[in-house]
């Protein structure tokens, strides 16, 4: 006997807002299960014989694909089990269903990252994430959909108005990476199963597209730390970028956060903002005449980028970018000074000490771990999975 699913609105049953619930009905050799949709409607708003919502219901068209993708989800169970020769009854197909996933809406699946990320403090990552739920918001109009509704098309479909939007290609590709994070945390936290991710034939790879180049030789490296200046407001940019290369290419935001607590042992030892990654790198005496010189005993920070004044993490984002803005504009001024071929930023003092450690013959695995680099889906390795002396050996190159 054939198995159907249909969704009906259950009129005999009235919720104290005055509407029915919609229950997914599953026939079985004549026996009958029902389930809640979750959503309810005004009897009003219900088509009794074509079983669908009225042109005049409520989030018509919210319903409309919860229940196509609800009937979907039982289809498709349906046919793997048939497929498998597997018996099963009304109550076991529904068990099936309800055990393999969880089903939630990208904006909740959006909403419940962007808070894992604030509960863990990774508030630049954070915001980035939230950059690309408003982008999609813009272009859906909403994300009250599922992950099912995401399919190849629909990712062309945004690829495309993201271009006629006059996005860059790497800024489409920064998109596109973090809709898949989301896509994956999905599939990890059992919203969606993984059949349905479209990643595997929609290749985000492809819209990566090379950057100029940001690293500099050895040599243009000396240069800058050599730049002699009577000018405090200039010379801090010039020890900030030192600092970032001396440091094993570490971020600004990081360096920004360091306090004395963060020496250990001769070691400089942090959790990176962006990935939460514990580093523990030696510290090279250079570094250490910086810390020397800017520390003061009336701020707990190692530089003075942050204060005591500074305690909400607003205030901190503020100074950051004001900060780090000022410290770029005046690393540019010197590099056009010093004729350095490329535009200096802090970031290129982290892009060249790993490019430099390369050229070194150091391992990519080991840089790896130097610089905090990780994959969201990747367990977090502590820097002790390689021994201090390899990674010794490993800073002395910038020497």
């Amino acid at each position: 006997m054939a198995t159907t699913v249909n969704v009906l609105c259950y009129k005999s049953k009235t919720l104290s807002n005055g509407e029915h619930p919609l229950m997914i009905r599953i026939c079985k050799d004549g026996k009958k299960k029902y389930v809640s949709l979750g959503v309810s409607v005004r009897a009003e708003h219900w088509n009794f014989e074509k079983n669908v919502p009225k042109s005049n219901c409520p989030d018509r068209e919210h319903i409309n694909i919860l229940i196509a993708n609800k009937k979907k989800e039982y289809e498709t169970e349906i046919v793997k089990l048939k497929s498998e020769d597997k018996l099963f009854t009304a109550n076991t197909l529904n068990e099936q269903i309800s055990n393999s996933v969880k089903p939630k809406t990208v904006e909740e699946a959006f909403k419940e990252y962007i808070q894992l990320l604030q509960d863990e403090n990774r508030r630049g990552y954070m915001l980035s994430v939230k950059q690309v739920y408003n982008s999609l918001i813009k272009y859906n109009k909403h994300l009250n959909i599922h992950f099912t509704d995401i399919d190849v098309a629909w990712l062309k479909k945004y690829e495309t108005w993201l271009r006629n939007n006059g996005l860059a290609e790497n800024t489409i590709g920064i998109r596109f990476r973090t809709l898949r994070t989301i896509y994956n945390y999905a599939i990890q936290e059992d919203m969606v199963k993984a059949e349905h991710y479209p990643f595997k034939k929609y290749k985000v790879s492809k819209l990566n597209q090379e950057t100029a180049k940001r690293a500099l030789s050895k040599e243009d490296i000396n240069r800058v730390l050599q730049y002699q200046t009577d000018n405090r407001f200039m010379r801090l940019p010039i020890d900030l970028f030192a600092f970032t290369y001396y440091m094993g290419g570490i971020n600004f935001v990081d360096i920004a956060n360091l306090t004395q607590k963060n020496i250990i042992d001769n070691r400089l030892v942090y959790k990176r903002s962006k990935t939460g990654k514990l580093i523990k790198l030696p510290l090279v005496p250079q570094a250490v005449e910086l810390i020397k010189k800017y520390h003061s005993k009336n701020n707990p920070y190692l530089f003075p980028i942050f204060s005591n004044r500074h305690t909400t993490e607003q205030e901190k984002a503020n100074r950051l970018h004001k900060v780090i803005t000022k410290v770029n504009k005046r690393l540019k001024q010197i590099g056009e000074e010093l004729g350095i071929p490329i535009p200096i930023t802090t970031y290129v003092a982290r892009h060249s000490q790993a490019t430099i450690m390369k050229k070194a013959g150091i391992s990519t695995a080991i840089i790896g771990q130097i610089m905090g680099h990780s994959s969201e889906r990747v367990t977090q390795v502590y820097l002790d999975s390689f021994d201090n002396e390899q990674i010794n050996n490993a800073m002395k190159n910038l020497l």
